[in-house]
């Protein structure tokens, strides 16, 4: 009998290891063998739990698999250090964890590493630094990697745009799903007018914070796209691929609030032109 195993993500952990260790849903599976009973923990943005379980009982159709949420678990994310080039000195496995991973996303995210609430980080990674949720997001706006229902809206966000074709999100070779033929379709002819980028204000923002969907305007007032979320000076758009080598700015109460684009090094260098 099939488990799925959903570990909520309410907050994200980071660990930032020392200098020297330098999807919508994430899939992990634990069985270490085909004579075992596939066992696959599902990392879901934790606003949308219970839609998701509700979501796969509907196609579970007398299948003895057993859907039901993780609470024992915590999730964190491992930073590389800031020298590049030695990963390979990050333990492959633990034995307080019970996963550690490369993030399946891009190699700039580090590992994803899953352990029993209460393990003791320093046993599992000897001289990390534990940081803070907030640092984790402002790593991930300023490499341009979504995640949750904030970066991707759902039934607004589309897969290519949000440049999941890039960090193993979507699949060209399996079998049918819902907009499968329109997704391949806009691949293979590779026009893609608007993608997900990192964004950075020159200037503190306000500290409101910029709402998301604001409308992102060029010089000469043309939209550009549109604002989804962001961690202080950081933060990620959709944007029109013309338009993201030009000076940009949105526009609150009256106040021009600039911003500039940038492509992420992690991405293949032809979506990079």
């Amino acid at each position: 009998m099939a488990t799925f195993l959903f570990l909520p993500l309410a907050e994200v952990r980071a660990v930032f290891a020392k200098k020297e260790y330098s999807r919508w849903l994430k899939q992990f599976r634990l069985h270490g063998s085909t004579a075992e009973e596939p066992h696959i923990l599902l990392e879901c943005d934790s606003s949308v739990l219970d839609s998701i379980q509700k979501h796969l009982k509907l196609y579970k159709i007398r299948r003895k698999v057993t859907i039901t949420p993780c609470p024992d678990l915590s999730l964190w994310a491992v930073i590389p250090g800031e020298q590049p080039g030695d990963a390979s000195s990050l333990p492959k496995s633990a034995d307080p964890a019970l996963l550690l991973t490369p993030d399946p996303r891009a190699e700039v995210m580090g590992w994803r590493l899953i352990a029993k609430k209460g393990a003791n980080l320093s046993e599992i990674i000897p001289g990390s630094q534990i940081g803070d949720v907030q640092d984790y997001h402002r790593h991930r706006y300023k490499q341009g990697i979504p995640e949750g229902v904030k970066d991707l809206p759902p039934g607004v966000a589309l897969p290519l745009e949000s440049n999941l074709a890039f960090m193993n999100g979507i699949s060209f070779t399996k079998g049918c799903y819902i907009g499968q033929e329109l997704t391949a379709r806009t691949h293979h002819m590779g026009v893609i007018r608007k993608r997900l980028l990192p964004v950075s204000f020159p200037e503190p923002p306000p500290s409101s914070g910029i709402p998301a969907g604001s409308d992102i305007l060029t010089e000469s007032g043309k939209r550009a796209g549109k604002f989804r979320a962001g961690q202080g000076e950081l933060g990620i758009a959709l944007l029109r691929l013309a338009h993201t080598k030009e000076p940009l700015c949105i526009q609150l109460a009256g106040d021009t609030v600039r911003l500039r684009a940038s492509t992420p090094q992690w991405w293949p260098k032809a979506a990079a032109k």
